[in-house]
């Protein structure tokens, strides 16, 4: 039996670019608060929240809402599920670009 193609590895969880993007900056084990990770993904509040609850739901990021002053504010982190997953899937893009997809063997 054949090993499995490395992009069935993948995690569809990470196939938004701006999901992607926010497990990255996350992975060093961050917490950023929302505003910051805005300005570093570059993305509108509306695609943040919904990258942000899509991985929320999954149970690669948690988020916890406090204020600063009488200012609103939430902070978001990976948790060691998310750490995992989205290493695993670096792991199996890297496979794809050093091998052209051929499973080793």
């Amino acid at each position: 039996m054949t090993e499995q193609h490395p992009r069935l590895r993948l995690d569809d969880n990470f196939a938004s670019p701006i999901r992607f993007s926010l497990m990255a900056a996350l992975l060093d084990g961050d917490i950023l608060d929302f505003a910051t990770l805005a300005g570093i993904l570059q993305v509108g509040d509306s695609a943040l929240s919904k990258s942000i609850s899509h991985l929320s739901a999954a149970g690669y990021i948690v988020s916890r809402r406090g204020e600063v002053g009488s200012r609103p504010r939430t902070w978001v982190r990976a948790t060691v599920k998310g750490a995992r997953a989205f290493t695993a899937h670096l792991a199996a893009l890297q496979e794809i670009v050093e091998f052209g997809g051929r499973p080793s063997f």
